[in-house]
């Protein structure tokens, strides 16, 4: 096993293919069939590959493992990160490649379906592989896509920085604690959450968290940080808002980026709400990811933040 290249951030798991569908509006009225002009398209891209794209295009040294299939979608997965320069270590999935279906509203606003049965029980990343991967990095992102809460216990003691996105957790599936608790950062979506505040100071009281943030779409973000909560508003997208796919993807890169920069928690969220304003723009068949001078520059002008 060779020595691992230096980087800044490994991307752990998250590595998939979505087709996505432009419906007229969610939720889909009860129809036998819709006529779709826009097109149906299949593209690479789920989590863990936003993640990689976004702290990428804003120049961190960026290496992304997981298991991929031997299939069309493992094949377009593969092509991206070609494309974008991403180092990627996939490693053979007999059971295929993750995959999801989007259906994205008018609004920008979107449903996902994911298919469950790319994943096999035993499934596991090679304990080796993971430490040395690990050693060689600053940071580690860990989405919650299998098998990566089994990779927990093997990153926890190699002192490695940890973050992840919870995503839309409720506060209560324990699927999600092992993730919650083991990270430095942790993301979550504020949309299945009553009281996100009480959800994010649980986080931080029963984990090791130092840095909670709840994204919560157009009403920003909110952020605990040294036991103090904040709001962070969100900002204004620079174009016409056409899909909300990868935003909080891009929010998180873009905080990681902040964070590996020595930028206080309060920065590192006003660059992640610019991040994901621009995320909205980008229709869900392209990958155009900000760049780091186009967000230093919109979050030095406030990143044009709603009231």
């Amino acid at each position: 096993m060779s020595t691992p290249t230096p980087t800044d951030v490994l991307v752990l798991g998250g590595a998939g293919a979505d087709t996505v569908i432009h419906v007229p509006e969610l939720p889909l009225p009860d129809a036998d069939s819709y006529m779709i002009d826009s097109g149906i398209r299949t593209r690479a891209g789920q989590t863990g590959d936003f993640v990689a794209l976004g702290l990428a295009a804003l120049g961190l040294r960026t290496h992304h493992l997981d298991l991929l299939g031997d299939d069309p979608e493992g094949d377009l997965v593969r092509a991206l990160h070609r494309e974008h320069g991403i180092a990627l270590t996939a490693l053979p999935q007999p059971a295929g490649t993750k995959r999801a279906v989007n259906l994205v509203g008018p609004d920008g606003r979107r449903l996902s379906l994911y298919d469950t049965s790319r994943a096999r029980p035993g499934d596991r990343f090679p304990p080796e592989l993971l430490r040395m991967l690990a050693g060689a990095s600053r940071h580690v992102h860990v989405t919650i896509t299998q098998p990566c809460a089994e990779a927990l216990p093997v990153l926890l003691p190699t002192g490695v920085g940890l973050s992840t996105d919870l995503h839309d957790w409720d506060g209560e599936n324990p699927y999600h604690e092992p993730f919650a608790h083991a990270a430095d950062v942790v993301f979550l979506s504020a949309a299945a959450l009553s009281d996100p505040e009480r959800t994010m100071r649980r986080i931080a009281e029963r984990g090791r968290a130092e840095v909670v943030v709840a994204t919560a779409g157009a009403d920003g973000a909110y952020l605990l940080a040294g036991g103090g909560l904040t709001r962070v508003p969100a900002a204004e997208p620079p174009a016409p808002v056409v899909d909300s796919n990868g935003a909080g993807d891009a929010f998180a890169a873009a905080f990681l980026y902040g964070r590996l920069a020595g930028k206080p928690p309060g920065t590192c969220a006003r660059y992640g709400a610019v991040a994901g304003a621009h995320a909205c723009t980008v229709p869900a068949s392209r990958a155009e990811p900000i760049g780091r001078d186009a967000l230093l520059e919109r979050a030095a002008d406030g990143g044009g933040s709603r009231p």
